[in-house]
């Protein structure tokens, strides 16, 4: 494997300083939604108004849970990270899969160092959504649990007002925290999280044996939608610990797979793709002092010498192989040969926020390239490009 990333990183040149840069804040957004998820879980929140005779809220609180929060943490993202390169080597074996290979090095490397995986990233992602808005829903529903009368310890023959509800402020309850907790039934973070990581894990599975191709294999449902089913059992335990109401779990289950699909959708092509085992190629697309040319020469159909043209670079043939100049061919194969990375599928749309603004500045006959097109250098006065030239 040394020798495998040591022979790539010899035949393509370092990432250049702006990309970099580019790439490292196209990554920030996931890393500042993480950050939300822990910090709002130190917000007091909101608590809302009971009743002490409501019996869905008098059972017991359960010491021991069947699903602690570290066993929480490794379901909804040590199984996914772990079962993603079994799966990638059971399938197609893709290095590009494995690593999110925004780098030409065949992996992310921050500071050419720490490499990211591609499934990391985008568990990171969907974990991160799904936290924040599962903690910011907590905080400003603040619905009791199914327990919080045990948590809340009201004192002796305490009742309800005549004409009202019972507030939190009764409760003799010592441990702020255990009763802070009890106030964020809605929605299950338990089922929210499992939902979103092994949601993921179910997609990816989904996407690689290309469980929508109108053959009808019952195996092939059954294998990506495992990972539901135990997500489906985390979300239960929820229930049978009393933590949690029925609608909790529920709509937990429902925001978590929704955002898990909307992560996965950011790397890899919609499960009905005929290309859904692959992932998508860069988010930044490479600059051209990244592309290593070879420049070739054709032979001349006349046989007499020609000379090269300084446009010539810009007109491509059909094939990628090289460029027409008059009666002889030259090609500086380096933007066509290469351009996405083997085994990606590019990205759809018209490209980066950058050149969408661009085209909105009304500029007559710019015509800004694709997400992942080689660019369009100005053509020399009197020579129209062919179709064919231009991709």
């Amino acid at each position: 494997m040394k020798n495998f990333f040591s022979s790539s990183s010899n035949r393509r040149p370092k990432v250049t300083p702006n990309r970099r840069k580019r790439l490292l804040f196209s990554y920030a957004p996931d890393w500042w939604a993480l950050a939300l998820f822990f910090s709002l879980d130190k917000v007091e929140g909101y608590r809302r108004v009971f009743s002490l005779e409501d019996t869905s809220l008098r059972h017991p609180f359960a010491v021991h849970e069947r699903i602690p929060n570290i066993a929480l943490y490794f379901i909804c993202f040590g199984a996914p990270v772990i079962l993603q390169p079994i799966i990638n080597l059971l399938t197609i074996r893709s290095w590009w899969d494995l690593h999110n290979c925004n780098y030409p090095r065949m992996c992310v490397y921050l500071r050419n160092e720490i490499a990211l995986s591609n499934t990391t990233i985008t568990v990171i992602l969907g974990l991160a959504l799904t936290g924040a808005a599962t903690q910011f829903v907590k905080i400003t529903v603040g619905r009791p649990r199914p327990d919080i009368i045990d948590r809340c310890q009201p004192p002796a023959g305490a009742v309800d007002p005549t004409f009202g509800l019972t507030s939190w402020t009764v409760c003799t309850q010592t441990d702020n925290l255990m009763l802070r907790d009890g106030f964020r039934s809605f929605f299950s973070g338990h089922s929210s999280l499992s939902f979103a990581g092994l949601g993921f894990l179910s997609f990816y599975l989904a996407g690689k044996l290309h469980l929508f191709d109108s053959r009808g294999h019952a195996g092939k449902a059954w294998l990506a939608l495992t990972p539901f089913g135990a997500a489906s059992l985390v979300a239960i335990s929820r229930t049978m610990d009393y933590r949690h109401h029925w609608q909790d779990v529920l709509v937990g289950a429902i925001v978590g797979t929704v955002l898990s699909y909307f992560a996965y959708r950011q790397y890899y092509p919609s499960l009905s793709s005929e290309l859904s085992h692959r992932p998508y190629s860069p988010r930044i697309k490479r600059e051209e002092k990244e592309v290593l040319p070879s420049h070739q020469r054709y032979p001349s159909p006349t046989g007499l010498p020609t000379q090269p043209n300084p446009f010539v670079h810009q007109q491509r043939v059909g094939n990628g192989s090289g460029l027409e100049n008059g009666a002889g061919r030259y090609g500086d194969s380096g933007l066509s040969a290469e351009y996405e990375l083997d085994g990606t599928v590019p990205r759809p749309g018209p490209g980066s926020l950058d050149e969408v603004w661009r085209d909105g500045e009304g500029r007559e006959g710019f015509t800004s390239p694709g997400p992942h097109s080689p660019p369009l250098l100005p053509q020399p006065a009197g020579v129209q490009p062919r179709a064919a030239d231009v991709v």
